[in-house]
């Protein structure tokens, strides 16, 4: 899911070209995607939530189209202070802290929620990136 009709492109012909037929590639709000309801297995929000309007409504949104069982990945910025990321990227969050996912995944009625560190870059500003994990009941 993207709001930009060139990313989604761009990312159909990607899996397409990497044998990848499982995955659907769609125009739309994270806050209110365009897919059925417990209509799919996995989520990944990859580098996606900084850019959302509400954070907090894109993980409430992402169970709602989970299957029972389903899984959440979410792959973004731990709290940074490069205020040019703003106008440099249309960051719309400059990143978050674990108790911001942590609290939302809950509040979204997600359980076995993981919440790491996973990498930080080597050169200025030195983002760090967190990845959070959550599954929806059966």
């Amino acid at each position: 899911m993207d709001n930009s009709e060139k990313m989604v492109a761009f990312g159909a012909r990607k899996a397409k070209r990497n044998g990848l037929d499982n995955l659907e590639f769609r125009q739309g709000d994270l806050q209110n995607p365009p897919v059925e309801p417990g209509s799919v297995d996995l989520v990944i929000l990859s580098q996606a939530l900084h850019h959302a309007e509400e954070p907090a409504q894109a993980i409430l949104a992402a169970h709602r189209i989970l299957r029972p069982g389903g899984r959440v990945m979410i792959l973004d910025l731990v709290r940074h202070r490069f205020d040019q990321a703003k106008e440099l990227y249309g960051d719309r969050w400059l990143g978050f802290v674990e108790s911001d996912l942590q609290r939302w995944l809950e509040s979204a009625q997600f359980q076995e929620i993981e919440i790491a560190k996973v990498a930080r870059e080597e050169q200025e500003p030195g983002f760090e990136t967190l990845l959070a994990c959550g599954t929806k009941g059966r």
